[in-house]
Order: C-alpha cells, then structure tokens, then sequence
C-alpha cells in the first residue's frame, strides 16, 4: 500500500502513520484513526478563518503535539492565502497525552512498552474538517492555484479482510501479552473478527467500577493473550462530546483497578 493516502489543504501529503519501534511489547494498543497536526488559518490581517484546520500527519503515531509550531512553519502559503499559526495547544495530540498519562502510566507502562496501531492508519476528514474545506478552502483555491484536498473521509468499513491481516502480522511482532482496545470501534472491527465472542461492544465487558478495565482470555490466530477493552481517548481525558458515565467509570478505574492490574 502506498505511503501517500492524499493531499492536506495547502499541499502536505497524508500519510501512513505506523509503529516505528518492531521490537516485542508488553502491551498493544488499537486505536481508531490516525488524527493530523492542526493549525490556526488567519488572513493577512490576523483574523481567524479558520479555528483549527488538519494541514499535516501526525509525526508518529498517538503524537502528543510536540514541536506543532516547527511542523506548520514549513507549510508555505501563497501569496493572498493568510497564514498558518499553532492551533490551541489542546487541539494538536491530546489522545497521545491521554494515552501516556489516562491509559499506559496508571499501568505502570510507558511508550517503550507499548506496540501503537490503529484500524485506520491515516489521517481522515471528519464532518467538521469537511465543512470548513467546503465552505473557506475551496472557494479559493482555483484563483490561489492551491491544491485539491483530497485527505480521505472517514471509511464505513473502518478494518476490511487485508486491513484486519496487517493488524494481525503487527500483533504477531509485537508478541505482547495484552491488546489493550479504545473505545467500540476496535472491538467491531479487529478482535470480534478474530476471536469467536458476541460480545462487540465496550459496553458489552461491563460499565461498572467492579466490571470495566479488567483483563479477559483470548486468542487470536491462536495466541493465547489478555484483552483489556478500555474507553477511546476522548472518553478518559473528557474531550468534545464525551460520555459522563464512561469518564467517571475510567477516572475510578485509574485510580483502584489499573495500578494493580499488570
């Protein structure tokens, strides 16, 4: 599969985002979709266009935001297009924030000890992104000679059969003895595919302190390992539309089950 998926508004590819260390891990971590580095988009003037528009790939997977100003300096504008500024500090890797500190650090665990991977390995355009192309981007974007944005919408089959085998081959490298889920959508599309379980959903594992975030058997290509279904980023660092419920439930699970878990 190619590396370059698409094209960014103003011309950066989108790219694959993968696990760059092979070495076996304690733990794997299956997210959703890659996220993107977002900036400010202001006309000559300083005055916003747009809040906060996705202009490249994340430089490794689950980033955490750093150097975003670096990134989006090298971006060039043409002349009459405005400019391109860090957007607020909490829009660029909040779920690799929330990963190391709501999710691997109350485990005891650090990066180093985490395989990354996602259903989607790439940056995708939400409603909101593809509002915001349709309605200041594009209508510019003949007269500035600006590329087309072609950054892929999100994909309604999230993991087909080839995606699923790529997870898989990543999994057998990693050899790790937990896949640790974010939320529903890794449980639909990789782990009920590849382990004989009706059970499809996080809700499905249990939504209470003395049910969520505990270990459970499985195998998977007949390995034997613990699945650790957990709450998608959003949910434990309380980001956008997030569930009270399933904060709260993960808060407590930080704080009396994962420390003694692993």
């Amino acid at each position: 599969m190619s590396n370059e998926i698409g094209t960014f508004p103003f011309g950066q590819p989108v790219r694959r985002v993968c696990q760059s260390n092979h070495r076996p891990k304690k733990v794997f971590v299956l997210g959703v979709y890659a996220s993107a580095v977002h900036a400010r988009w202001t006309d000559k003037n300083g005055r916003t266009i747009v809040q906060a528009l996705a202009v490249d790939s994340e430089p490794e997977i689950f980033w955490s935001g750093d150097q975003a100003a670096e990134i989006i300096a090298k971006i060039t504008l043409p002349e009459g297009a405005g400019r391109l500024v860090p957007a607020s500090k909490n829009l660029n890797g909040p779920s690799g924030v929330a990963l190391d500190d709501r999710f691997l650090k109350p485990l005891g665990l650090d990066r180093e000890d985490a395989w990354l991977c996602d259903l989607v390995p790439h940056s995708c355009l939400n409603s909101g992104q593809k509002n915001a192309i349709d309605l200041k981007y594009n209508p510019i974007k003949d007269e500035l000679h600006l590329p087309d944005c072609t950054t892929p919408e999100v994909p309604e089959t999230l993991a087909d059969a080839s995606r699923c085998n790529e997870i898989l081959e990543e999994l057998k490298t990693a050899a790790p003895s937990v896949i640790m889920t974010l939320g529903d959508q890794p449980l639909k599309w990789f782990v009920h595919k590849f382990y004989d379980t009706k059970k499809n959903r996080l809700a499905d594992y249990g939504k209470s302190i003395d049910t969520y975030g505990l270990l459970h058997d499985i195998i998977i290509d007949g390995h034997a390992m613990k699945l650790l279904p957990l709450v998608h980023p959003r949910q434990a660092a309380r980001l956008g539309g997030y569930s009270l419920d399933w904060a709260e439930c993960h808060e407590k699970w930080v704080r009396s089950v994962a420390p003694n878990l692993l």
